[in-house]
């Protein structure tokens, strides 16, 4: 392991929601090996509130969560990248800013729960499933062992892991 924690970048357009639960998952289950950021292409300048009222029932902080642009991550005096992950369709077909130390990429899309329209309650299921989605997939990476694999097996398990699905919710 390096002599710091490694730095993982989730991106999505707004950065109000995936990207947030991302960042605050990662943070989460790192256990001090990884330090999460989130950022959007075209942040909404705000936090989707199901996204933070999701994280507080799921006892997870939400202090210093905010949607800010990944022009952030890409100026000098940025923390060093070592993953970036796209987590929306739209973030991953776009031109992203140069990231400095060249961090290993991947697409790690998942629908977007902001996007639902509908009842309340439709919203809610539209953000725990996006949550268990993402939860899954960072609880997976996080267990990698990083240090023994080389570049492309890491980036063939990273690809591996965006293609995957939660295991099914509880009855």
């Amino acid at each position: 392991m390096a002599d710091r924690p490694y730095n993982v970048l989730f991106l999505c357009t707004g950065n109000s929601a995936r990207s947030i639960l991302a960042e605050a998952l990662i943070n989460q289950w790192g256990r001090g090996k990884f330090h999460g950021f989130s950022a959007g292409s075209h942040p909404k300048g705000a936090v989707h509130p199901i996204a933070l009222q999701l994280l507080q029932k799921m006892n997870l902080p939400t202090e210093g969560l905010r949607s800010k642009s990944w022009e952030e991550f890409a100026a000098p005096g940025a923390p060093p990248l070592d993953f970036v992950f796209t987590v929306c369709d739209n973030a991953a077909g776009e031109a992203c800013p140069y990231w400095p130390g060249q961090p290993m990429t991947a697409h790690w899309g998942v629908p977007d729960p902001a996007a639902v329209q509908g009842t309340e309650t439709g919203k809610w299921v539209a953000f725990r499933d996006t949550f268990r989605m993402l939860d899954s997939r960072i609880k997976i990476f996080t267990s990698l062992p990083l240090v023994s694999l080389d570049r492309v097996r890491l980036q063939e398990r990273l690809d591996a892991i965006g293609k995957s699905r939660p295991p099914a919710e509880p009855a």
